[in-house]
């Protein structure tokens, strides 16, 4: 198995993999759905595409419509690929996502043995591949994957920021968000990240 290419030699590649899934997060939020796109990319090109569908097929209850879902959906349903040949063929592919994989997904991801996995903000609540928990680097039986993160970060921030403070009518009187602003401040990664390691400081004192 080839290795992925390396982020920092040639970061061009990467984003422009990148903007195709920020344009897939902009679809889902044209569409009331949480602003997550990705793009799976094989031999330099995309093979497939996916953003979140959760709420328009309500599917909410089980979570499956994530956008890495519907993209492995549309590689695992073609008739010219064999169960074979779909496993020769995702060990050479790479993930790029405006999210970090939740850990449902970072889980699916490394039973179908992904080579590598690109995305653009952390996902500190459900995040498998370091948000939360290490799903992608893990001791277990499946091959693990390398993960990147930060291309296009803000970027993704801000998709996530415009869903937030926007009304879903679905949502119950008690959820309205009529008197949230859009924030436009993001603090840089490293400062973010120490910010994040004061705030489960605090927790485990509280809770001590």
């Amino acid at each position: 198995m080839s290795k992925p290419p390396s982020l920092n030699e040639n970061r061009v590649y990467h984003e422009n993999f990148m903007r195709e899934a920020i344009a897939m997060a902009e679809l889902a939020l044209q569409s009331d759905e949480t602003p997550v796109g990705c793009v799976f990319v094989h031999d330099s090109k995309v093979i497939a595409r996916g953003m979140n569908d959760t709420n328009r097929s309500l599917n909410v209850p089980q979570g499956t419509h994530h956008a890495e879902f519907i993209a492995l959906s549309q590689i695992l349903s073609s008739p010219s690929l064999s169960s074979s040949s779909i496993t020769t063929l995702l060990n050479q592919t790479d993930l790029y996502v405006t999210v970090e994989p939740c850990i449902m997904c970072a889980s699916a991801l490394r039973q179908y043995g992904i080579r590598a996995v690109y995305f653009g903000c952390a996902n500190e609540r459900f995040g498998g591949t370091g948000g939360v928990l290490n799903i992608h680097s893990d001791m277990g039986v499946e091959r693990g994957y390398p993960c990147y993160g930060g291309i296009f970060r803000e970027e993704a921030i801000m998709l996530l920021r415009r869903f937030y403070v926007q009304e879903n009518e679905k949502a119950p009187e008690t959820k309205q968000k009529k008197t949230r602003e859009l924030k436009t401040d993001i603090l840089p990664l490293a400062v973010e990240d120490a910010a994040q390691i004061d705030i489960r400081e605090e927790r485990l004192q509280a809770e001590a």
